[in-house]
């Protein structure tokens, strides 16, 4: 799928399908809101974060429930998509070593790939529609245990590992509930985008509109069967 390749929309999903990003003022998020709005058989797309209408800051754990309240009357949703993450910030950079661990840092990046999307599921899985929907939690193929080969970037491997553990665990108990339903940990490979951009993301990342273009065609094609897994923006299935 090439960059000018344009969406083919969310065929499997239900004429005046709604849909739900949250982190949509980050690159890939606003990619994935542009890329929904862009599909005429979608009757609307959410987009949140830290400071829209309603606000939805994962530092602020009020508010999560406070946005899923707010959004309700706008229920059910048949895609909702989790785009915010957390890599470095302007006081750390990815560990390499033991050396540098910190309960600062761990706790800085847990609380945004996974405490955070832990509550979006609290909260956002009774907004689903029953008979149709997928929800995708934007994980990485760092967080695998089995493909870790290369050690290193110690918080974001384990805060997206916990992710993928949330992600299945809500995903059986999600089937009783919602047989329609399907929950993903999807990784979404190199975007060029301010996470990426310290290790050469501008040259070697995907522009954010294809990246998003990429992964819904994923999604559009996952089934209630599926409900549990760890994809990758072309599809494949990923060790845990």
């Amino acid at each position: 799928m090439s960059e000018a390749t344009p969406f083919q929309g969310m065929a499997s999903l239900p004429e005046g399908y709604r849909a739900l990003v949250i982190g949509a003022s980050g690159a890939l998020g606003a990619a994935f809101v542009e890329q929904l709005q862009a599909d005429p058989r979608c009757a609307g797309v959410t987009g949140l974060h830290r400071h829209s209408v309603p606000a939805l800051d994962f530092a602020d754990e009020a508010s999560i429930a406070a946005a899923a309240q707010a959004l309700r009357e706008q229920a059910p949703f048949h895609v909702l998509i989790n785009a915010a993450g957390l890599l470095h910030s302007a006081d750390f950079m990815p560990e390499k070593k033991l050396g540098e661990l910190s309960y600062a840092q761990l706790q800085a990046t847990f609380l945004v790939n996974t405490f955070g999307p832990a509550l979006l599921l609290r909260h956002l899985v009774p907004l689903m529609d029953r008979q149709r929907s997928v929800l995708a939690l934007l994980s990485a193929k760092v967080g695998s245990i089995e493909d870790n080969r290369l050690g290193g970037w110690y918080s974001y491997r384990a805060s997206k590992a916990a992710l993928n553990m949330l992600i299945k665990t809500a995903a059986i108990e999600t089937k009783r509930q919602l047989p329609g339903a399907a929950l993903i940990a999807l990784h979404p490979g190199t975007v060029n985008s301010a996470l990426s951009r310290p290790f050469r993301g501008e040259q070697i990342g995907r522009p954010p509109a294809l990246a998003a273009r990429e992964m819904l065609a994923v999604l559009d094609r996952v089934q209630a069967e599926d409900s549990g897994s760890f994809l990758s923006y072309q599809g494949e299935r990923l060790p845990w």
